[in-house]
């Protein structure tokens, strides 16, 4: 959607001409700023949207107001937040910063819309979302997103929802919470007084009796209303026309519209017939539909006569009439023979919008005209743009209306067919789509071969019928993937990479990264790293950074897994070398800062990781992979557990796993199970426990390299088990852990083995077998020394003294394990409260993180910038500070700190 049409679904709408103020629906519009939604339900004609718009001009709240006119086209997830997120830019910039880029690169929207809700938090005043004509857009995926939002809004934001429906939202949740208004049918209707004021505005004053059989009969309805004041003016006989009123609402209008319509000169009503197929009018566009002049003239004089035509923005350029006005006008315009078919109208103002270049009307009039082959040329245009922008679900929605047969001879329009529905994972029509590209390819192949004139085959860009044999093979090697065929799927990628055309990079980058996944899900880590190595070359080849930052994590965490962590930070710092030459900052750099915090995590240098999670986290999630959102708050996490802040690092983990994309890639270090080793070391064994019945984990299991880290961190629980004296047979524990050992030793990975040898040495010392806690040891000792690993050993900080005295005095003297020891020790990076704390007259005492936020809130930083100071996410920030105003006694930043200087908490900076 270009500029001036997106601008017109953010325009409040301004006054219209009489309109009528009423006190009795500002006063219940004022009432919803006090919760979180209000919601303006009732059928067309109501004057939901004229009442809004008059309370907003009038008595909105003082912060700002962001206006969103919904239409049908914007039932698509990612464009209705876009659009969401820009009307809220206008009262505050700050807003959409962070999350526009996260949409524009595909994060998931639980990451997105925990963006929006973090910046909203931040906000120092009152604001208030309209949403108008919602039910134009409810379904499952936005009523969830929005669902989502209004359960975590913050007390000032205020949405305001405009719907002819009830939507698909929690409402006897909100209602019985106390957080939702209703404005109902009964509230909107008019009543006699305010129905006497409202003609009297515009001129018409009938008696008492008429006024009241007037009310009568339109119950108050607005747009009836409004329809009988254009029909009444300079009318002599009232009594008699107001007698002409019965049915329902619907006979009403058509009476009315009727009335209305027969009073305008034959070029206005041509002019408002003819254009009533459009959703949107602007002067040029209707021109071109009524295939005359001055339509701009002519829109804005329409609005002065307040004759249902809604100004779109402040400019008045772009408007559209009253819904139901325009219902009745399409209704009149098709058996009116003076009006050219709605098909011809509708082919008018597609091709005004392909000239004009927007594809998504043009394609839009062109459905509607039915001209498919015509929108099949339009579509395949439009494809490629639509697939960097992750809007397959527009793609998916054209197609379907497209008559079968088109989209079949169409191979290109049809590839797009099929990266739509696997991007959304509707994958059971996709091999029989990808036959019937082939059997088009291959029938246009023979009739060339020939010699014969070969088929018709329609694809707009020529080189594309060379790329289509490879993309052939490509999607159906993702679809073997996805189906866990990994036989078929390397079948598939090596036909694609054999038949991809010279210049189709992304192809064979698409069908190395495959093939890596699918050797990742057998194990096979340096087949994995070769494959994506690969993919990278293509990628770098094609240009496509975000992509190459994207696969350069794998390349890492492969090296991680295979213990080869110094080869890994030398890959991340090379990608980081290539952002440093981008002209701007790519979508996945923030992932590799997170990346070399978790190298810096494993080598124990929790400032050095630190330090990197402040730069990831300054770059935003927007910066990040889909993954990015969760990952970056497992390490945080790591972080945090590593300082002694279990509690941090535990809410930390929940958000990760709230946050967490699945996607090809296999999840073979779940959140849920960095969750249960962060709980035993804390000592918390009975949730530890109960992790590991939930997840059905038992040391009697069938190994797999998917589940290794879960089965890892099963390993650890019964540990702490025996040691808590829950388990007096450590036999069976070490049996699993010697058959882990095997498995991970077999497959090449190093750093699963580490882990696994110590925890054997610890399994060994508790049997009371001192040559296998040695052997253990040396072995854990030799794998960690290379990439000077860390941390696997100060989670064992309590058993390291014991077990590094079985070695040899000469071992035991090594630079790499006296290291391990000094990280080990009570003196070691896990403690980091020295000084001891300010004395607290307080009857719930501060504790030294929230004395250390209480600090903070002293200085200049905002919210954010005290989340990355504190490598914490903005959530958890938010925690502490609530915690510190609750027990201080105080409602906001600046009393917390006047506060604390009267306790003299601040020190002497403060």
């Amino acid at each position: 959607m270009t500029g001036p049409l997106l601008s017109s679904k953010l325009y409040v709408p301004g006054p219209r001409a009489g309109a009528l103020e009423r006190a009795r629906v500002s006063d219940l519009l004022d009432r919803g700023t006090t919760t979180k939604l209000t919601l303006v339900s009732a059928q067309a004609g109501f004057g939901k949207t004229t009442a809004i718009a008059n309370w907003v001009q009038h008595r909105s709240a003082p912060g700002g107001v962001a206006w969103l006119s919904l239409d049908p086209g914007d039932a698509v997830p990612d464009g209705f937040w876009t659009y969401v997120a820009t009307a809220l830019s206008g009262v505050d910039p700050d807003l959409a910063a962070g999350v526009a880029p996260l949409l524009a690169a595909g994060a998931a929207l639980p990451a997105v819309l925990t963006e929006l809700l973090n910046r909203l938090a931040d906000l120092d005043h009152d604001l208030v979302l309209v949403l108008d004509d919602y039910h134009l857009v409810d379904g499952p995926e936005i009523a969830d997103g929005l669902a989502f939002v209004l359960a975590h809004l913050p007390p000032h934001a205020h949405v305001v929802l405009s719907t002819r429906a009830d939507p698909s939202l929690p409402l006897s949740r909100l209602r019985s919470h106390g957080e939702l208004v209703e404005i109902r049918a009964a509230d909107l209707r008019f009543t006699n007084d305010e129905a006497t004021s409202y003609l009297r505005s515009h001129g018409v004053d009938l008696t008492p009796a008429d006024t009241a059989a007037l009310e009568r009969k339109t119950e108050g309805w607005a747009a009836a209303l409004q329809l009988a004041v254009l029909s009444l003016r300079d009318r002599a006989d009232v009594s008699e026309f107001l007698a002409g009123f019965a049915g329902d609402d619907r006979f009403i209008v058509d009476y009315l519209v009727e009335e209305v319509l027969s009073r305008q000169p034959r070029p206005v009503r041509d002019f408002l017939l003819r254009t009533s197929v459009l959703d949107r009018l602007t002067g040029r566009l209707c021109d071109a539909v009524t295939g005359h002049e001055g339509g701009g003239e002519l829109l804005r004089e329409l609005e002065r006569q307040n004759l249902f035509v809604v100004p779109l923005d402040a400019r008045r350029q772009w408007y559209r009439y009253h819904h139901l006005f325009a219902d009745v006008l399409r209704a009149h315009a098709a058996s009116d023979p003076a009006v050219p078919s709605s098909g011809t109208l509708h082919r008018r103002a597609s091709a005004w919008y392909e000239r004009d270049g927007q594809p998504v009307p043009a394609v839009r009039h062109a459905l509607m005209a039915s001209e498919f082959a015509r929108a099949a040329v339009l579509m395949e245009r439009a494809v490629p743009d639509l697939l960097r922008q992750r809007q397959e679900d527009i793609i998916v929605g054209w197609t379907v209306a497209l008559p079968d047969d088109v989209v079949r001879t169409r191979p290109a329009l049809a590839m797009g067919l099929v990266a739509g529905l696997m991007a959304r994972n509707e994958v059971d029509s996709v091999p029989r789509r990808l036959d019937e590209i082939e059997d088009l390819l291959e029938r246009h192949r023979a009739a060339a071969t020939a010699g014969s004139a070969p088929m018709a085959v329609l694809v707009e860009d020529p080189g594309e019928l060379a790329r289509l044999p490879g993309k052939v093979h490509l999607y159906r090697a993702a679809h073997a993937l996805v189906s866990e065929d990994l036989e078929a799927t390397q079948r598939y990628v090596q036909l694609a990479t054999a038949t991809a055309a010279p210049d189709d990079h992304p192809t064979r980058a698409g069908a190395w990264g495959l093939s890596g996944l699918a050797h990742w899900r057998t194990g096979d880590v340096e087949a994995t790293h070769r494959c994506y190595s690969r993919c990278v070359e293509e990628l770098l080849e094609a240009g496509h950074l975000s992509d190459v930052l994207g696969c350069t994590t794998t390349l890492a965490d492969i090296r991680i897994s295979q213990g080869r962590i110094g080869e890994a930070e030398r890959t991340l710092r090379r990608a980081l070398a290539l952002v440093a030459d981008a002209d701007e900052t790519p979508r996945g750099a923030a992932d590799m800062h997170t990346g070399l915090a978790g190298i810096a995590l494993e080598r124990g240098q929790l400032d050095d990781a630190e330090s990197h999670l402040r730069r990831a986290q300054q770059l935003g999630d927007a910066a990040g992979m889909p993954a990015h959102a969760a990952q970056v708050r497992v390490t945080m996490a790591l972080v945090r557990a590593a300082r002694g802040d279990v509690d941090e690092a535990l809410t930390l983990l929940d958000e990760a796993e709230r946050l967490y994309v699945a996607d090809f890639k296999p999840d073979v270090r779940p959140v849920h199970a960095t969750r249960a080793r962060v709980l035993v070391a804390a000592g918390r064994l009975g949730e530890a426990r109960a992790w590991a019945v939930e997840h059905g984990l038992r040391t009697d299991d069938e190994l797999s390299y998917l589940r290794e880290y879960e089965h890892v961190t099963l390993a650890m629980v019964r540990l702490a088990e025996h040691r808590e004296g829950l388990r007096q047979h450590v036999g069976e524990t070490r049996a699993f852990l010697g058959r882990l050992h095997t498995s991970s030793e077999a497959g090449g990975r190093a750093g699963p083995l580490l882990e696994i040898a110590l925890l054997q040495a610890v399994a060994a010392d508790a049997a009371g077998d001192a040559d296998a806690t040695t052997t253990h040891l040396r072995l854990a000792v030799r794998l960690g020394e290379p990439g000077h690993v860390v941390r696997p050993f100060t989670d064992h900080a309590a058993d390291l003294p014991r077990l590094v005295g079985t070695l040899d005095p000469e071992e035991q003297q090594s630079p790499y394990v006296r290291t391990l020891l000094a990280a080990s020790s009570p003196v070691g990076p896990r403690i980091t409260e020295t000084a001891p704390p300010p004395r607290q007259d307080l009857v719930d005492p501060l504790s030294r993180r929230e004395l250390e936020v209480l600090c903070l809130l002293a200085t200049d930083l905002s919210g954010p910038e005290l989340a990355r100071h504190l490598v914490v996410s903005l959530n958890t920030v938010r925690t502490h500070t609530r915690n510190v105003y609750s027990k201080l006694g105080v409602s906001g930043r600046r009393a917390a700190v006047s506060r604390a200087r009267e306790l003299d908490l601040l020190g002497r900076d403060g």
